[in-house]
């Protein structure tokens, strides 16, 4: 029903209107009369009805007046005006507050009934349209979060989107897109799915100070927000990796881009991709900007693998440099940034020639490690696989080595430790002249315990010490290497023995080392 409200000076014509019209045929219902404009008003403020039948010359406050104060305050409000003939020109200027109807006074039931008939058609057409209005209004806030997604989604893939048209979508988003932005790229760890994704777009939305758009685009979270200072931009992201974590036990990586206007979007998407894919050679959890990424002008040309550098201490039980080994080995592809598949292959090879070390039983098993190698997500899970059987190996040589070699043959190696450098030493000069004993007899017991000749012991040793050498001195050169290594002035024999040993003469080992 519609309330009405009837107004005029004269209380005759206010009983009659009153009870002459049946409201309640016009959907109508009569909620109060008054007999002048002010106190029209007070029921208007207090009641605010919809339609307002009101003479035009009342005191205090006239039909018009008052027509152009509810029209400030009520303006929804639909008014009928009487007028006596010689006010019609007068009530022509209500028009401009919207006034359709008006009647001449003496007037009867059919004629209000018809004015309220015109007036109820106009009411419930401005209800149909502000319903649909309203409805339109609610679909729109429903899909415009999708609406957004697909924008982002489409504007970061799709090379033909461009300012027109982000100025297109300026007024439906509400946002001003002059100011720079920054595109976060989030990758849940583990195993994912829609849910996480949802979530993960959730509470970056909660959490970051001034989110603008987001979408997923595969298994990635996408959130493009206005620039901030990076620390409590990275404060912020923290909080939203604790939070995923907490709830759903899965790590989050997030790549951050370098702050760009928006309509280079694309290129932002493509950097904070990259930075992703940095996240093999990182941990699996973390924050990666352009910053964190290293030089990857390198060719696979300046990585060389040296298998020997790492077996060489696991052989010996040598676990501490052993280690350190590795850590530069880790390093050196990390800095190389060479291509995932090509960085695992040379894991790979690193890891068959250290397992060849390990006992013959051992071999099925640990080539079975193999896929851990290949399906690593990062160089650190990679580097935790070599690192296990480098502490097996190294640690069971370490300890064979140590019962393995009796009294005897231990003070014979310290012996050889201590004489690298005389180019007399020799099995005959150690057992007669320092261990009085009969050489045959220590050569065996040499051979039997080292499972090496004296000689070519020897020989090893001092070719291991040579790549000591060359690493602590670059510039040493080869005949100063020969002189301490005990090849007195042939440093030719050295370094055709060194070729031997390492594979490559001792030249192109310091170059490889460079």
């Amino acid at each position: 029903m519609y309330k009405v409200l009837l107004v005029d000076d004269e209380r005759i014509i206010l009983d009659g209107i009153s009870r002459m019209v049946d409201w309640a045929a016009y959907q109508t219902v009569l909620i109060g009369t008054a007999q002048n404009g002010l106190a029209a008003y007070d029921i208007i403020v207090s009641e605010s009805p919809d339609i307002v039948i009101c003479d035009i010359r009342m005191p205090g406050l006239d039909g018009l007046e008052l027509v152009a104060k509810a029209h400030a305050t009520h303006p929804h409000i639909q008014f009928v005006l009487l007028s006596g003939f010689g006010e019609f020109e007068y009530a022509n200027r209500a028009m401009q507050y919207g006034v359709k109807h008006y009647l001449l006074k003496p007037t009867d039931e059919s004629k209000i009934g018809e004015a309220l008939q015109g007036v109820i058609g106009e009411l419930s057409q401005r209800r149909r349209t502000e319903s649909f209005i309203l409805d339109m209004k609610r679909r729109l806030h429903k899909v415009l979060p999708h609406v957004k997604e697909q924008v982002l989604k489409e504007f970061v893939t799709n090379k033909t989107y461009g300012r027109h048209d982000l100025e297109e979508y300026r007024g439906l988003f509400q946002y001003d897109f002059d100011h720079p932005v920054r595109l976060l790229l989030f990758q849940p760890e583990g195993e994912a799915d829609f849910e996480h994704q949802f979530a993960v777009k959730n509470i970056a939305e909660d959490l970051l100070d001034r989110p603008l758009l987001s979408t997923t685009i595969g298994q990635h979270i996408l959130v493009l927000t206005e620039d901030a200072a990076e620390e409590p931009l990275h404060d912020r992201i923290q909080d939203i990796r604790c939070t995923f974590r907490q709830y759903y036990k899965l790590d989050l990586t997030i790549a951050i881009s370098d702050p760009g206007p928006i309509t280079r979007a694309r290129k932002l998407y493509r950097d904070t991709l990259q930075c992703l894919n940095y996240r093999f050679y990182l941990d699996e959890s973390g924050i990666i900007t352009a910053r964190d990424t290293l030089d990857t002008d390198r060719s696979a040309s300046s990585f060389s693998l040296d298998e020997e550098r790492l077996c060489m201490p696991v052989r010996s039980g040598h676990l501490q440099e052993a280690q350190q080994a590795l850590a530069d080995f880790i390093q050196e592809l990390k800095e190389a940034q060479l291509g995932i598949e090509l960085t695992k292959s040379y894991a790979i090879q690193q890891y068959v020639a250290l397992i060849r070390l390990a006992d013959p039983a051992e071999m099925s098993q640990k080539y079975k490690r193999i896929s851990e190698l290949a399906e690593g997500n990062t160089l650190q899970a990679i580097q935790a696989v070599l690192d296990d059987t480098v502490k097996e190996i190294a640690g069971r040589n370490y300890d064979r080595n140590s019962f393995k070699y009796n009294a005897i043959v231990r003070k014979v190696l310290d012996i050889i430790e201590d004489q690298l450098g005389n180019s007399d030493l020799s099995l005959n000069v150690v057992a007669r002249e320092m261990l009085y004993m009969n050489p045959d007899y220590l050569g065996k017991l040499f051979k039997k315990e080292t499972g090496e000749k004296f000689s070519n012991y020897v020989m090893k040793r001092r070719m291991e010490q040579a790549t000591v050498l060359m690493k602590e001195n670059p510039d040493i050169k080869i005949f100063e290497m020969a002189e301490r290594l005990g090849f007195g002035d042939n440093p030719q024999y050295f370094s055709q023995v060194f070729k031997k040993q390492i594979g490559c003469t001792p030249s192109e080992y310091m170059k490889k080392e460079v």
